[in-house]
């Protein structure tokens, strides 16, 4: 590999890294908190929306994992920070919990679902016929089609759920019409993220255990990127991938002494 840059940030997936079905994953306290120890810009990141920095934050306290809510980046801000750019001051109907629209209202954006200028659609345990039909009219009608994530599934103890990625494929068969998806894998979150924190690709790495999402998104991000055992993705799925990390390690633990 060409020699980079000594690594000066950090971006970590959440869950199936520092957290396993709401327990920690051995070692995450003491990299988070070598971390926060060491002064360098790192942010925890998620594709989940429905959870605001703050809530998450708490969340995380409550089991040991101690992230500032600054130190969190989900598909929710990257979403608003993306829409913010696109369009300052613009209206969305949006399918989605407090974390979007949440972080839209902080971005100026106003909620209504007369004539948006876009329909955002972001993970939620309570989609309603009612409104992905409105989602549909109106994206027939002309709003822009904006998702948070790719995602197909979530994970819950009874097993997976559908999650947006499944849900925008409902909504794209009935107009046609297929979503810009702002999180993982979209390098556009990553550097939205580091931009967030002041950092820069070359110095900086990605953690995650999805080659489809974190690897893949930090790889074209430009980034360092880490898999770890502690998800699903095995050996013999990296194989079958044409790109590859440029470590793999069997958990957080074996990067403490990188921070």
């Amino acid at each position: 590999m060409a020699e980079r840059k000594p690594i000066g940030s950090w971006l970590t997936d959440m869950d199936g890294v520092l957290m396993h079905e709401g327990v920690p994953i051995p070692g995450a306290d003491a990299f988070l908190k070598r971390l926060r120890d060491s002064g360098k810009p790192f942010l925890v990141l998620t594709n989940n929306s429905i959870y605001t920095a703050r809530d998450l934050a708490a969340r995380l306290d409550r089991i040991g994992l101690h992230v500032p809510a600054e130190n969190i980046w989900t598909s929710a801000l990257a979403t608003a920070k993306f829409l913010d750019d696109q369009r300052p001051n613009g209206t969305a109907f949006v399918i989605g919990e407090s974390g979007l629209t949440t972080a839209l209202h902080d971005n100026g954006y106003v909620l209504t679902d007369h004539n948006p200028d876009f329909v955002v659609l972001g993970e939620t345990r309570q989609y309603s016929f009612e409104a992905l039909t409105k989602a549909i009219r109106l994206i027939n009608n002309g709003s822009r089609f904006i998702a948070t994530n790719p995602d197909n599934t979530g994970p819950s103890p009874e097993g997976a759920l559908p999650a947006t990625g499944s849900v925008a494929a409902l909504i794209t068969k009935a107009t046609g019409k297929d979503p810009y998806f702002i999180g993982k894998p979209n390098p556009l979150m990553m550097r939205a993220g580091l931009n967030a924190i002041g950092a820069h690709s070359e110095g900086s790495a990605m953690i995650g255990d999805r080659m489809d999402t974190d690897v893949l998104a930090g790889l074209e991000a430009g980034m360092t990127t880490f898999l770890v055992r502690t998800g699903l993705t095995t050996d013999a799925d990296i194989e079958r991938y044409p790109f590859r990390p440029s470590h793999v390690v069997d958990s957080i633990a074996d990067l403490v002494d990188l921070v």
